[in-house]
């Protein structure tokens, strides 16, 4: 990957003015959090060609071959931890709405944190926060995109529910420019965030959602719970009408969900 390439062409006003890159990590996050903590901007990305330990939710591993996007976002938002899925779902709006821009591919959103094409993930966000009490100290906000690889680079026990931009375009996409376009997206929809402008971002999400108004599954503390998937709150809770008529707010930490189609 051409960092240079990314420094000179990327149009943000302060994300991304500091990158760190690398060959290979265990994760951007870690590395990232490590960062964070030793007092460097906000808006520093960190950017790695592999990753031998990429994170996913719930403490899944996060598939991570040469030729895919794998970077990470270090932000320090005024923001209590029930708050943090606000960040998965304004970064899978920024994602989405960069695919379907530039490549004019239908990408829809899957609460919380998902990319799909067709209704197979094509990218994965990891917002994680490092708290003082109940707050944020700082965000880090993995994103890892499917980008410049083949099927066959994936376990073979994903790719019938992961597929990639290459093997979807058949051809490889050029990075350094989709990475200064998401970064340019990003800032934008954080900046909203920022000024408390987060029911735009909501309402963002809920256009490219492919759950809403589905009957889906979920597990959630050990309960499995089914209904329809009516709506996300204003803190990024999804909302679930069950069979009996009533609601139930559900949050994205230790949630799995499954939907209908």
């Amino acid at each position: 990957m051409d960092i240079e390439k990314i420094r000179q062409n990327l149009k943000t006003a302060w994300l991304g003015k500091d990158i760190r890159y690398f060959a290979e990590v265990d994760s951007t996050n870690t590395v990232a959090k490590t960062l964070a903590e030793q007092g460097v901007k906000e808006g520093t990305v960190v950017i790695a060609e592999t990753q031998t330990s990429g994170k996913g939710r719930l403490g899944r591993r996060w598939e991570s071959p040469k030729g895919g996007i794998w970077l990470s976002i270090i932000l320090k938002p005024e923001l209590k931890v029930k708050e943090l899925v606000k960040l998965n779902l304004l970064a899978s709006v920024a994602v989405a709405k960069i695919i379907r821009e530039e490549f004019r591919l239908k990408a829809e959103v899957k609460w919380p944190n998902d990319v799909l094409i067709n209704w197979r993930k094509v990218c994965g966000i990891l917002a994680e926060a490092v708290t003082k009490r109940d707050r944020a100290k700082h965000v880090i906000v993995g994103i890892g995109i499917n980008a410049n690889f083949d099927q066959t680079a994936l376990p073979e026990n994903l790719r019938a529910t992961a597929t990639s931009l290459k093997e979807i375009l058949r051809r490889e996409i050029d990075r350094e420019f989709f990475i200064c376009n998401l970064l340019k997206g990003f800032e934008f929809y954080y900046e909203n965030f920022r000024k408390g402008k987060v029911s735009l971002i909501l309402s963002e999400w809920k256009k490219l959602s492919c759950i809403l108004n589905r009957r889906v599954q979920l597990s959630c503390c050990g309960e499995k719970i089914e209904g329809i998937a009516h709506d996300i709150d204003e803190n990024g809770w999804l909302i679930i009408k069950l069979r009996n008529g009533t609601v139930k707010k559900i949050f994205s930490a230790d949630a799995t969900l499954r939907v209908e189609r």
